[in-house]
């Protein structure tokens, strides 16, 4: 066996052996922290549905941005999608609001829309803001919510 292939073989050993590490590494870590995340998770959707009720759609983007600027990172992103989510959802509509937003599968304006947001509310250097903002545009997709008594109106 020519003296590259050996080398070729051992170096593609120690890849698979590192990937099998991390996956391995990973899936313990998420064992042993799971109930901790999924109890933060749901106090989060609690605290945007709470703040959603008494705010307006608005409110929610700016109490969003707030919270994650007070600790940015990859899990305070998470956490703020969730908040926002739920505060959304709960929320009272803003006039314009969904006006300018761009549906997800329109993927330049979106990328352009998300930057632009970032740079408004001064998040421009921050690599996860863009994340910050896609609930706002899952939202505004479903378009404007009705309530029962609404729909039964308009029947």
């Amino acid at each position: 066996m020519p003296r590259w292939l050996k080398i070729l073989l051992i170096v593609a050993i120690v890849v698979v052996l590192l990937v099998v590490g991390l996956v391995g590494a990973g899936v313990f870590w998420w064992m042993r922290n799971k109930d901790a995340l999924m109890a933060r998770a749901k106090e989060v959707v609690a605290e945007g549905k709470e703040f959603g009720r008494n705010h307006d759609n608005q409110a929610c983007v700016d109490e969003t941005v707030s919270r994650y600027k007070k600790e940015p990172g990859f899990g305070s992103a998470m956490s703020s999608n969730f908040f926002m989510r739920s505060c959304l959802e709960a929320s009272k509509p803003t006039d314009g609001f969904c006006e300018d937003v761009p549906k997800t599968t329109e993927f330049m304006k979106s990328a352009q829309w998300q930057i632009d947001q970032c740079r408004r509310v001064d998040l421009s250097k921050d690599s996860y803001c863009r994340q910050l903002f896609q609930p706002v545009q899952q939202f505004c997709e479903k378009g404007p919510r009705t309530s029962p008594a609404e729909k039964n109106a308009n029947e």
